[in-house]
């Protein structure tokens, strides 16, 4: 069998996501041949470097525009965000990569390539299974494919919005958002906060900057320093190194504290963190939070991304996993009263474990060997199919 995943490196999550999938098979299944590329590494320099760009320079400058453009663009096989022309134009080595792998299957988490894969199946370029992966808990149109094998989904909520719009019940699995497969295995809290230098005996919160490392960590970091009862804090900054430092210095200056402060950069053991602590605060981030959610974990959402981001929010809050601090000064005042309360923690870690997909992973790569095995047609979502059309017609 040959497998191409294909991800996108806008954000972290959605080659984090592949990355786990990667790993599942090449743990289980050796007579698998996997790859792993970004398709954005087959876009021209131009196309690549407005895609990512944008993308960030909205996260970090123009939030609630990018939540605009997001609900605007959330309307059902809407040409306007379906296989748009500009991302048809940078197909060309893509295709060429298909037609010389002829892989058996594709799994695709994030929807531009999902979406040009799509396209190359109705004009009978290439010939395989599309898997879809969708790496948040909900939703939306841009991940809507004409032509499909299975789509891959969070929880049953957003299998039911699938069904109801016309695509296959048996080809929709609840799968959970993939995460490394590290994150099934169980390790003790106490051991893992004595090998992280925390103070085994005090609670431990972790706070999240996501893989590039933005938010309003140094004002969540002041808060922290007014909570009661001593702590462990542990900043995750991700790639940002500057963040790291004025975390790092921001520790040394306040050594006298109560709470044991600590920053980390780019960690392979995150896993670990995570088994340390007993919530988590950051934005809800679909692999971050999915990943919490396997170490039963509480989240603290502080700011959420206008968009895919306020609606991962929605479900976690809705599940009972997760509280909203909204006012970041009455941050320290929420989690007082939550450590304060050991049955409702105990009770929320409880819903977050079994929220949980730890095996999402694996559970995929065994699904699409099935998959592959089964030779089943691609199925064909019959609604307004625009991939017919030449891309020119997008104009029309």
């Amino acid at each position: 069998m040959r497998v191409l995943i294909l991800s996108t490196s806008i954000g972290t999550g959605h080659v984090r996501a592949a990355q786990a999938i990667e790993a599942a098979f090449k743990s289980q299944y050796s007579d698998v041949l996997v790859r792993h590329e970004d398709s954005l590494s087959f876009a021209n320099a131009a196309f690549r470097k407005v895609y990512q760009q944008t993308y960030i320079d909205l996260v970090a400058n123009a939030p609630d525009l990018l939540g605009l453009a997001y609900e605007y663009a959330d309307r059902d096989w809407d040409k306007l965000h379906y296989g748009m022309a500009f991302e048809r134009l940078n197909i060309g080595k893509l295709s060429q990569l298909l037609k010389e792998f002829k892989p058996d299957a594709i799994v695709c988490t994030h929807s531009l390539p999902a979406d040009m894969v799509s396209w190359l199946l109705c004009r009978k370029e290439i010939s395989c299974q599309l898997a879809v992966v969708i790496t948040d808990f909900d939703l939306h149109a841009v991940w809507l494919c004409h032509h499909y094998s299975r789509y891959y989904v969070a929880i049953d909520e957003t299998k039911e919005h699938l069904v109801e719009l016309g695509f296959e019940r048996s080809r929709v699995v609840v799968s959970g958002i993939p995460i490394d497969p590290i994150f099934a295995q169980a390790k003790d809290q106490r051991q893992m906060r004595i090998k992280h230098n925390l103070v085994p005996e005090l609670p431990t919160i972790f706070v999240s900057a996501g893989g590039v490392g933005m938010g309003p960590i140094e004002q969540i970091l002041e808060q922290l320093r007014k909570l009661h009862e001593p702590s462990n804090i542990v900043v995750a900054c991700g790639a940002n190194s500057e963040l790291l430092d004025k975390v790092r210095c921001a520790a040394e200056r306040h050594d006298d504290s109560q709470h044991s402060i600590s920053g980390i950069g780019f960690t392979t053991e995150m896993d670990e963190y995570m088994v340390a602590s007993d919530l988590i605060i950051g934005k809800p981030g679909g692999l971050t939070s999915s990943e919490a959610l396997a170490k039963g974990l509480v989240s603290v959402i502080v700011r959420p991304i206008p968009g895919q981001e306020e609606r991962n929010a929605d479900h976690l809050v809705e599940e009972g996993v997760a509280i909203r601090c909204n006012n970041l000064p009455v941050l320290a005042y929420k989690i007082d009263a939550l450590l304060n309360n050991s049955e409702r923690l105990k009770t929320m870690r409880g819903h977050a474990s079994a929220l949980a997909r730890p095996n999402s992973a694996a559970h995929i790569a065994f699904d699409i060997c099935q998959l592959i095995e089964a030779n089943q047609p691609v199925a064909v979502h019959p609604v307004d199919h625009v991939c017919e059309r030449d891309w020119r017609d997008t104009f029309a």
